[in-house]
């Protein structure tokens, strides 16, 4: 089975959390450390895109253009210098599951793998993408747009929730910790990133 390659998105302004977010700590633990344990233990390599210094060990890989930050540039970016499948996690999502990123390893293909939250609404900060979508990716950075509007032009595999769920998934994997309330919001629901214990009614 061909193995994505992790990808650890940090390239956005973090005008939410007012502070990188990658360093912002949760349970004592630097938010995208947890992003990068988890990657680390489904993917044999792990990159970090966004940032030309990269997190400490890991490798950084900077966006393709100095005007366009945010999720697209970094798969953009990831797709350009790897040419292979990758794994994204953005760097607020430290209550990824290393489960249900194993799971969405799994399915690599020739579409993207993205899940689907109980809204309907397309989860592509924890998701995989294939290197032939560079192309219209590429096209929708420079035009200013999102990962949703590449999707929007591309198939793609959905992973709808009574799949993820079967997992034993709960929605935490793309619960997006962007600001310090949501950081204590998630904490209260879903305790430290890592304990990954199932709950009831969590947000999606």
């Amino acid at each position: 089975m061909l193995r994505p390659i992790g990808v650890l998105l940090a390239g956005g302004a973090s005008t939410r959390m007012g502070t990188d977010k990658a360093d912002v700590a949760v349970a004592g633990k630097a938010m995208a450390d947890w992003v990068l344990a988890a990657l680390g233990r489904v993917c044999d390599r792990v990159v970090v895109a966004g940032r030309v210094e990269g997190i400490g060990p890991v490798e950084g890989i900077p966006d393709p253009f100095e005007d366009r930050r945010g999720p697209l540039a970094g798969l953009v970016a990831a797709l350009e210098r790897e040419a292979a499948p990758v794994l994204v996690v953005a760097t607020d999502q430290p209550w990824a599951r290393t489960a249900t990123l194993e799971r969405l390893a799994e399915m690599v293909d020739d579409l993207p793998v993205v899940p689907i939250g109980r809204d309907g609404s397309r989860q592509t900060t924890c998701a995989v993408y294939p290197p032939g979508i560079l192309s219209v990716a590429l096209d929708e950075l420079l035009a200013g747009s999102s990962i949703q509007a590449v999707l929007d032009r591309t198939a793609f595999t959905p992973v709808h929730p009574d799949t993820w769920l079967a997992w034993g998934e709960d929605g935490r994997s793309w619960y997006s910790a962007d600001t310090p309330d949501a950081i204590e919001h998630g904490l209260k629901v879903y305790g430290p990133p890592g304990s990954d214990v199932p709950i009831d009614q969590p947000p999606t």
